[in-house]
């Protein structure tokens, strides 16, 4: 799996580690860098996230390139609305060669699963950093569809991901609640899926980042566990994407995510 679109090309996990470790240490706190103020935190935290987890064969995958790596930790941050993280991981995510694209898309996609009042201060963040990196915004359309056909794309993508029994399913359910079917079929997946910039395998991996990372959605975290694989993200990499995510969002949501892999292999 590849997020990139040309531009940047990555140069390994030993730069990446590198340029990470050189953020971390010009991250600024207070006008003081972390490396000044909380060395031991900076050491600690950078040789086993960027070093220890970076070159963990088990956490690893062969689908799982640097750019991989970084969209999916960018999404976790999302998720766990790690803002501070979020910014300083933008940069290095850049010269892996991710693209403008695939990271605002990635921040769109996530005001469906985490929210609006959660994802506005990701995509203000984003813009500014685009902005210094003169990159002219907006960048170019990827939208796919209308107000005429965001519904029927929507259930197409459904079933598409999901199964056949998703069809329909927009129009069922109590009738108090039926609102949310439609919804989840011309909103989540019409607006948002159908969009260009990622592919539906990334779109799925960034949704199991976001739902790992907030934690408490755990019926949800199984279904798109269960809805990766189907559209060929095998246990294998799922489990190593969540523990590149581990450093960014603690061990009981990276444990509670892999019991959801895991149930849904069983399901």
């Amino acid at each position: 799996m590849n997020a990139a679109c040309g531009a940047k090309t990555s140069n390994g996990k030993e730069a990446m580690f590198e340029e990470l470790h050189r953020k971390m240490n010009a991250f600024w706190n207070n006008d003081r860098t972390l490396s000044q103020t909380d060395p031991e935190y900076v050491k600690l935290f950078s040789d086993f996230a960027y070093g220890e987890v970076v070159n963990e064969p088990g956490a690893n995958h062969p689908d799982l390139d640097d750019q991989t790596r970084s969209l999916a930790i960018l999404a976790a941050l999302v998720g766990c609305q790690g803002l501070d993280a979020f910014e300083m991981m933008l940069p290095v995510a850049y010269e892996t060669g991710l693209t403008s694209v695939a990271i605002k898309e990635m921040i769109y996609q996530a005001t469906a699963y985490c929210g609006f009042g959660r994802t506005l201060p990701f995509l203000k963040k984003l813009n500014v950093f685009l902005g210094a990196a003169n990159v002219h915004l907006p960048l170019e359309p990827q939208g796919t569809t209308t107000s005429e056909t965001r519904a029927q794309a929507g259930e197409d993508k459904q079933v598409e991901i999901f199964g056949e029994n998703m069809r329909g399913f927009a129009q069922s359910g109590p009738e108090e609640t039926r609102h949310i079917n439609k919804w989840l079929a011309d909103n989540c997946f019409g607006d948002y899926y159908t969009r260009g910039g990622l592919d539906t395998r990334e779109r799925e991996m960034v949704t199991l980042c976001f739902l790992a990372a907030q934690g408490g959605c755990e019926p949800q975290l199984t279904a798109h566990a269960k809805a990766n694989m189907v559209v060929g993200n095998e246990k294998a990499f799922l489990i190593a994407v969540v523990s590149q995510c581990m450093p960014y969002i603690g061990y009981p949501r990276t444990l509670n995510a892999i019991r959801c892999i895991d149930e849904a292999v069983k399901g």
